[in-house]
This record gives structure tokens, C-alpha cells and sequence, in this order.
């Protein structure tokens, strides 16, 4: 395949910058969470962009902070290991605001990677910066990197300055055959998608004391004969106060919670989906390894 290029992309930024946002805005349909809560992402998860001329594989991460419990720790590491064995690392900053202390804690690990490894800088939310005032707020994030690295203002929310980024990325990449089937556009599976937009569903509805404490488990997911997948799912939370909250009054919170997420479910999958939540007291799970290892986060030693 002639001048067809294709490789990995790493998104990487702080928390609630719009890592998962513009996964979805380029790849024109929702499949990663998305929320106003940080460490909305919790696993890395590949958003296959198949072109034409190209395939970019971007590999959306969690966001780089400092962590305050093993949970923590293992968003940082899933972040930390998609700057491993990539062809081109793309760091998202939200230019609202000015660079946070994560921010430079990142830029310190962008100036330690190899100088061959093509990086770019995207100032998101670009669009309600004032015109005036956008220089100032991108050079404050450009000024953290090494010289030459490329610069796009963009805004994933509102899908501007999309096609430009894109075309630049695809000219870092290098000429290889596609690594994946054209159709395919992620490399994780509908339950997995399912548990992420069930907890997506929470973090919107719920107040900000719960969520962070929040994890799900999909139990059961069967395809039926007559088109409708059944699934069964657990909420965890880390204390029996918080399972009140999450269940509410006549459990109107929990039903709020499961309407949601199945809309989210159904659009994803393209069925209809019939959707059972429960909700159980993991008691401090978030620095539990053994349960965070059940949940599906396993930390490296």
C-alpha cells in the first residue's frame, strides 16, 4: 500500500482537559466516556481512525495528576506506559486556565522522551478564550516544551480546528501498512464500553463527594435472540453512606442513573438494551489492591 501511513498516537494530559472529547469528536461517534468530573477515563482505550491515506490509532489515557491513593497510581501508570512504543505523543492542554503543577509534571516527562519522537501541543477550548487573549494563554503551555514542537488551537467540543490537526499528525506518522481492519474503530469490547458509560452515567448525576468513589462491573452481558442484550451490573462504592446517595430516595437516583446509561448503551451498541443495576459497599476499595485487581486495575511492582 503505496504512501499509506499508520501508527500510535498518545493523547496525554491532566485530568478534565478533553482527552476522551476529542477521541470522539474525530472519530465522529461516542466511544470513550465523558464527564465534567476529573479520572472520568480509567483504562487506556484505542480510538482507530482509518483514512484513505492513513490510520491513526489514538491511544486515550487517563489523566496524568498526583495521585492520592493506588487508584491513582494506576492511572498514572496506564498513562505513563502509552508513551511507550508510539509514533507520535499528543498532549492536550485546557488553555482556559494557566499551566497547574500536572501540567509541568507532564511537560517534564514530554522533554525526557526521545528527541526523535515527534510531539505536538493541542490548546483545547480554544473557543471561549477571548480573541485577544489566546497567544498568551497558548504560549504559556508552548514555552513548557522543547523548541519546534507543532501547535494547533482547537476545540474538540465544537469540532474546531480538527481537520488541521489531523493532517498533521497523519504527516508525522510513518509509512507502514494499517495495523488494524478498516472498520474496526476501538480495541475494547461492549462490556467493557457498557461499565464505562454506566459509571460516565453516575458521575453526571451524582453530587461531587461520590463519584471519584465509583467503580462498576459489568456481571452479566447476553445477547438475546430477539436482538436485546441483558446486563447486569454492580456499582461500587467505598462507604454505606455513599450507597444511599447512589440509590436514592424509593431508589429514584439509581433508576435516573440506569435511563441514562442505557440511552448511552443502546446508542453505542445499536440495539435495544435491557439494563439491571445493583449497588454494593466496597470499603475503601480505591487503595484495596486485591479488589482493585477484581475491578480490572492492576497495579505494576
Amino acid at each position: 500500500m503505496p504512501e499509506f501511513r499508520s501508527g500510535f498516537i498518545a493523547v496525554i494530559g491532566r485530568p478534565n482537559v478533553g482527552k476522551s472529547t476529542l477521541i470522539n469528536a474525530l472519530m465522529g461517534q461516542k466511544i470513550a466516556a465523558v464527564s465534567p468530573r476529573p479520572q472520568t477515563t480509567r483504562h487506556r482505550q484505542l480510538g482507530i481512525l482509518t483514512r484513505p491515506d492513513a490510520q491513526l490509532i489514538f491511544v486515550d489515557t487517563p489523566g496524568i495528576h498526583a495521585a492520592k491513593h493506588k487508584l491513582g497510581e494506576y492511572l498514572n501508570q496506564e498513562a505513563q506506559a502509552a508513551l511507550e512504543s508510539i509514533d507520535v505523543a499528543l498532549w492536550i492542554v485546557d488553555v482556559t486556565t494557566e499551566p497547574t503543577e500536572d501540567d509541568r509534571r507532564i511537560a517534564d516527562r514530554l522533554k525526557h522522551l526521545p528527541s526523535r519522537l515527534p510531539q505536538v501541543l493541542a490548546a483545547n477550548k480554544i473557543d471561549v478564550v477571548p480573541g485577544d487573549q489566546r497567544e498568551v494563554a497558548v504560549n504559556s503551555y508552548r514555552e513548557l516544551l522543547r523548541d519546534g514542537v507543532q501547535v494547533f488551537k482547537i476545540s474538540a467540543l465544537q469540532s474546531q480546528g480538527l481537520n488541521e490537526l489531523v493532517s498533521a499528525l497523519v504527516a508525522l506518522l510513518p509509512e507502514r501498512p494499517p495495523e488494524f481492519e478498516e472498520d474496526q474503530i476501538t480495541d475494547l469490547y461492549e462490556r467493557e464500553i457498557a461499565a464505562d458509560l454506566i459509571r460516565e452515567a453516575a458521575l453526571l448525576k451524582l453530587r461531587d463527594e461520590v463519584p471519584h468513589g465509583i467503580a462498576v462491573r459489568i456481571d452479566q452481558y447476553t445477547d438475546r435472540p430477539n436482538g436485546m442484550a441483558y446486563i447486569e451490573a454492580t456499582i461500587f462504592v467505598e462507604r454505606e453512606s455513599q450507597k444511599g446517595i447512589v440509590i436514592g430516595e424509593g431508589g429514584k437516583m439509581l433508576k435516573q442513573i440506569g435511563s441514562k446509561a442505557r440511552e448511552q448503551i443502546e446508542a453505542m451498541a445499536g440495539h435495544q438494551v435491557y439494563l439491571q443495576l445493583r449497588v454494593k459497599v466496597e470499603k475503601d476499595w480505591r487503595n484495596n489492591e486485591s479488589v482493585l485487581k477484581r475491578l480490572g486495575y492492576k497495579l505494576k511492582r
